[in-house]
């Protein structure tokens, strides 16, 4: 029998990607810790710093349980762009990734029932179209922007700017399914197929 499984996220679309991959968490129960960035804290190392944090701070509330905690950074070369709450911030945003590549770095970190703790990463390279600032106003009213790391949704309206995506697409939403995948596997979550790579 496998350990209930405790999703340290309130974001929806975690939820509906955990999902994807047949896995209903018992509770989601997000963490509430400080998320800023450490002084020159290079994105990668950020976004598995915090992936980390998450699922411990939720681990410590559910004994005998696996938690997953992951966390989605946006970076375009080692700034690391917010999680935009407001339309000037979301702007800055936009108007830095229009027309060139940025990075999408999405950490998980699963702690399995005994205290042991995995990690894995995904980091993907998204290119945008050059933006209008006609596009750009017309995003930031629809309100898609609001509280996305970066200032975008790559599952919505802001694909349509995205003319080359390298890695995974999941994982730019938020959970790199691939990874999940196999954390879930390592910690008995999931059945592990042996001939599942062939």
């Amino acid at each position: 029998m496998s350990p209930p499984l405790i999703l340290a996220s309130a974001s929806p679309r975690r939820a509906e990607l955990i999902a994807r991959l047949g896995v209903t968490p018992a509770a989601i129960d997000p963490a509430d810790i400080d998320e800023s960035p450490r002084r020159d804290e290079p994105p990668q190392v950020y976004a598995k710093r915090i992936a980390a944090a998450k699922a411990a701070h939720v681990a410590a509330r559910h004994p005998g349980a696996a938690v997953l905690g992951a966390d989605t950074v946006v970076a375009a070369g080692r700034r690391i762009l917010p999680k935009a709450e407001e339309p000037a911030e979301a702007r800055v945003c936009l108007e830095l990734l229009s027309g060139r590549r940025h990075r999408v770095h999405s950490a998980i970190t699963l702690i399995d029932a005994g205290g042991t703790a995995r990690h894995r990463i995904s980091t993907s390279i998204v290119a945008f179209k050059r933006l209008t600032r006609q596009e750009i106003d017309a995003y930031l009213a629809g309100g898609e922007w609001h509280g996305k790391a970066g200032g975008y949704a790559i599952q919505g309206f802001a694909e349509s700017w995205v003319r080359m995506l390298s890695g995974s697409h999941s994982g730019v939403m938020g959970l790199p399914l691939f990874e999940t995948r196999a954390l879930l596997q390592a910690a008995g979550i999931i059945a592990s197929v042996a001939d599942d790579d062939a």
